[in-house]
């Protein structure tokens, strides 16, 4: 059930709720009414704020928990407090620094994404995620270099001047004739093309015959192209980092949540499905508890930014996954300036 606008509420209201809830979010705990009264500016009696209270409640915006007096907002309330009263932070210099200083490091492009996660982990606290780029490059050849008389090297070149190799089993006997002409179809077929192109393409060509190649020949072509395609189906599509960061102190009086949220977190792929919901986006998205369904059970948020290249496109999405009782309004920015940071790396 969706709550009422914000501007539905009375002034009166919009400052108790938003004491509440700043409250909670600052110490995990349901906020009183004497504390409410105690914290200056209302000019409220107790009385008259336990009576906003009761009808913030019965608004769905607060719950009162079993243990306590106090009131803490529900996912609908801190859902309404993040659209319409949220004041949103800049990370503060020495985050950026920090940020940046891990985001560029020398080495590959997948250490830089392994370090934005480990770094959004240590400055918010929860478990930073960042997923993978679906980087298909655009192919120059592929060539195959006999290791042995049953091995071969499979060398992949792509236009961007990019080397990798991998070993494929071959079959006895194989001349190098008959390796020079699979090397040779391979490069005439992918060139300027991506493996999936490639693979598409050529699998088509083989099945309908049009192919010159004797049976040896499509063989290791064939052998060639699974060893690239189990590859890359393989490689990670997403980089996890921080899951200690949910076992804090507050997570002894929640333990069974901690345990469904980090059984959660061990599912890559369906965490990665869930991020890229927020790959559309223009710009950071976040999710509470119940409104993904992935996390719905352990009641944990995620905020998510995707990056880009530099020509614009999405190539993928940074992120924080933790608690409900998270700082919003510091780690918001925080993620989108990881995401503009990864953008600039990869542009």
């Amino acid at each position: 059930m969706a709550g009422p606008p914000i501007t539905e509420l009375s002034t009166r209201a919009r400052d108790i709720f938003r004491l509440v809830v700043e409250g909670y979010l600052d110490t995990g705990q349901a906020v009183g009414s004497k504390t409410l009264a105690g914290a200056g500016g209302l000019n409220l009696s107790p009385a008259s704020i336990r009576s906003v209270l009761h009808e913030l409640e019965g608004l769905g915006l607060l719950a009162a928990p079993h243990t306590s007096a106090g009131r803490m907002p529900t996912e609908q309330g801190l859902r309404l407090f993040v659209d319409g009263m949220m004041q949103v932070a800049q990370p503060s210099v020495e985050e950026r620094a920090a940020i940046e200083r891990h985001v560029t490091q020398p080495g590959p492009i997948e250490a830089a994404l392994a370090a934005a996660s480990a770094v959004l982990s240590d400055l918010s606290a929860c478990a930073g995620v960042v997923m993978v780029p679906r980087r298909e490059p655009r192919l120059a050849q592929l060539q195959l270099v006999p290791l042995s008389a049953t091995r071969a090297l499979a060398v992949l070149v792509g236009l961007d001047g990019g080397v990798e190799n991998r070993v494929i089993d071959l079959p006895g006997g194989v001349a190098p004739s008959v390796l020079e002409q699979a090397s040779n179809y391979l490069t005439a077929q992918l060139s300027g093309r991506t493996l999936s192109e490639a693979v598409q393409a050529i699998g088509a060509e083989i099945a309908s015959g049009r192919t010159a190649l004797d049976s040896a020949s499509r063989d290791l072509v064939e052998r060639g192209l699974a060893v690239w395609s189990e590859d890359a189906a393989r490689r990670p599509v997403l980089i996890v980092r921080g899951q200690a960061n949910l076992l804090d102190d507050g997570a002894l009086t929640d333990l069974e949540r901690v345990r469904m949220l980090l059984d959660d977190l061990e599912s890559k792929q369906s965490v990665a499905d869930l991020l890229d919901a927020a790959r559309e986006a223009e710009a950071t998205r976040i999710f509470i508890g119940a409104e993904n369904r992935l996390f719905a059970l352990s009641g944990s948020s995620v905020i998510a930014s995707p990056y880009r290249d530099g020509e614009g496109r999405v190539v993928g999405v940074v992120g924080v996954i933790g608690p409900t009782r998270l700082n919003y309004a510091r780690v918001v920015p925080m993620v989108d300036f990881t995401a503009q940071s990864l953008g600039k790396l990869i542009g």
